[in-house]
């Protein structure tokens, strides 16, 4: 008889994320270096040129630094805090996993928005809890409607809540008037804000000074901000007492040598931000311009990806991929009609306009709008 996993376990799902899917690449008979990703949303412009020469020499036969203390202390000067306020992670989802395994117990209710990051609802199943979910409209622009969620926080009382700011995938980003209406209404919740994407918005405010209450824990990322999701980089940042307590689910050696010495050897290259930066805007322009040129306007974004509704995304989605183009079918975010496309280059965001227009001249109205079996 083959031994049954917890209740939690048994009904759970993995989450579906952005990234090349290579098998179903492999399958349609296209080569993954022959294919252009708009479907994650990192820094398309690749790591620091820095980033290969330095990592000749990184000692992979010895065990990583646990405490990955050079890493925390250059993040530490960074960010303005101190090296105990900070916990390195293999990736977010890492540490939100840590979270709810920290201070999740089954029959907690936590609160989420929808449509967001899928981990979330996933790590809080894991630790058998309860979910409480406020939904954002399409005729609201996906904005949070905040005096909705202070009204659910003190009718549920909640042990967690997560938000993402700004908000994979709708884009939008919460001021620091409207999280501080959410954190006052919940004293006693563990509010985890991830800032995934921070860097990519325009006069960003600092929630760094939000730890100070003792429960909030702010997620960062390096892989979105400089290009390395292959190796899986993030940190928490919290009050000290806070951290010491995620350190305790924390496994020894969670981040490699590898991942750390890049983390390090990227904080060094602030040029290297404030160029993406420069080269993101120029090609989020024409982008916005011209999906909207051809009546595929997205939603206003924030950050580095845009939020539009294609009709049929799947079908969409697949058009694109057999023209090597890929791109985020939102359908695993409940958003069945909307795809998430990623800011690349200028000469790529290039090349994926004009295959849309390839696409939508060999397609009518009505099966852009799904009404037909395929896209040509």
């Amino acid at each position: 008889m083959t031994i049954l996993p917890r209740p939690e376990i048994e009904d759970l799902y993995g989450c579906y994320h952005g990234g090349l899917h290579y098998e179903e690449i492999k399958g349609i008979g296209i080569a993954p270096e022959d294919v252009i990703d708009f479907s994650a949303n990192y820094n398309l412009l690749g790591p620091p040129v820095q980033m290969k020469a330095a990592l000749e020499n990184v000692a992979i036969d010895c065990y990583p630094d646990s405490e990955a203390t050079e890493l925390r202390q250059c993040l530490a000067l960074k960010l303005a805090v101190l090296p105990e306020n900070i916990l390195v992670g293999n990736g977010s989802v890492e540490l939100i996993r840590f979270i709810a395994q920290t201070y999740f117990s089954p029959g907690d209710l936590v609160l989420l928005i929808e449509p967001t990051f899928g981990e979330y609802e996933i790590a809080s199943r894991i630790a058998g809890c309860h979910l409480v979910k406020q939904q954002l409209r399409e005729e609201e622009g996906f904005k949070l409607r905040v005096e909705q969620m202070v009204e659910m926080i003190e009718r549920y009382h909640p042990k967690g809540i997560f938000i993402c700011n700004p908000n994979n995938p709708t884009g939008q980003y919460l001021t620091r008037d409207e999280l501080e209406a959410i954190l006052d209404a919940g004293k006693n919740s563990l509010l985890t804000l991830d800032e995934a994407y921070i860097s990519f918005v325009d006069d960003a405010w600092s929630s760094l000074n939000m730890i100070r209450s003792g429960n909030v824990i702010v997620l960062r990322t390096m892989t979105k901000d400089y290009a390395l999701a292959g190796l899986r980089l993030g940190c928490a940042i919290a009050e000290p007492e806070v951290i010491s307590i995620l350190r305790r689910v924390r496994p020894p050696w969670n981040v490699n040598v590898v991942a750390q010495r890049a983390g390090v050897i990227a904080l060094e290259n602030d040029e290297y931000l404030e160029r993406s930066k420069r080269s993101f805007h120029e090609a989020k322009s024409f982008l916005i311009g011209a999906l909207s040129g051809i009546g595929l306007p997205p939603f206003p974004s924030q950050t580095n990806f845009l939020l539009v509704k294609v009709g049929d995304a799947r079908r969409f989605r697949l058009a694109l991929l057999r023209r090597g183009i890929a791109i985020r079918d939102c359908s695993s975010f409940g958003m069945p009609q909307y795809v998430r496309i990623a800011v690349g280059t200028l000469p790529n965001c290039q090349k994926l306009v004009t295959v849309i227009r390839e696409i939508m001249g060999k397609s009518d109205d009505s099966r852009l709008q799904g009404k037909d079996n395929s896209l040509n």
